[in-house]
C-alpha cells in the first residue's frame, strides 16, 4: 500500500438517489476528483468521483457503480486511495501523514521514543502518536517540537523538553 495515499472516507448515503458523503483529506477538499479513479484499500473497487456540492462536514459526490441509497450506505467506512504519483509533490517543510506512519521517533539525544502511529489533526494543527516501550506519546507536529523529518533515514528528530 506505500504507493497509495489515503485521500478520503466514504461516511455514508446522502439523499435517496445514491450520492455518498464524502470526507476529503487533500488539502482542497474538492481536488479529491482530480486524483480518480480512487480504489478501495483493498483494491477490489474502482470508483471515479463527481463531486456535486459541498455540505456541512464534506461533500456530497457520485461515484461510479453507486446508484441507490443502499449501496451507497453499503460503502460507510470505505476508505479510498490514490496512487502517489497522481498527488502533486510537496514543498520540503510539508509531509503526507501517510509518510509519517511507521518512522522512529528519537528525542534529541537521540534516545528511541518508539514508532509513529497515526497523525491526527483536530483542527489545531498536526499531532504525531508515538507508540514506544514506555507507553504513547502525543507530540505536536510543529518547528519547535519537531525540528527533522528525515524522509530518507525514515527518522523523526522531536525535542519533548518543555523548559520555558
Amino acid at each position: 500500500m506505500s504507493d497509495l495515499v489515503c485521500v478520503g472516507a466514504i461516511a455514508g448515503a446522502f439523499g435517496v438517489r445514491g450520492e455518498v458523503r464524502l470526507k476529503s483529506f487533500t488539502a482542497d477538499p474538492s481536488a479529491i476528483a482530480d486524483y480518480a479513479p480512487l480504489v478501495t484499500e483493498d483494491g477490489a473497487r474502482s470508483f471515479d468521483v463527481t463531486i456535486t456540492r459541498a455540505i456541512k462536514n464534506g461533500l456530497a459526490a457520485r461515484l461510479t457503480g453507486i446508484a441507490t441509497k443502499e449501496d451507497a450506505d453499503d460503502l460507510r467506512g470505505t476508505r479510498l486511495f490514490a496512487p502517489r504519483e497522481r498527488l502533486p509533490s510537496l514543498p520540503d517543510d510539508e509531509f503526507y501523514h501517510s509518510d509519517l506512519i511507521g518512522m522512529t521517533v528519537v528525542d534529541t539525544g537521540g534516545t528511541e521514543l518508539g514508532r509513529v502511529r497515526a497523525v491526527h489533526d483536530h483542527g489545531a494543527g498536526d499531532i504525531l502518536e508515538v507508540l514506544g516501550s514506555s507507553g504513547e506519546v502525543l507530540i505536536p507536529f510543529t518547528q519547535a517540537a519537531v525540528p527533522t523529518v528525515d524522509l530518507t533515514a525514515r527518522r523523526i528528530v522531536a525535542d519533548i523538553s518543555f523548559d520555558d
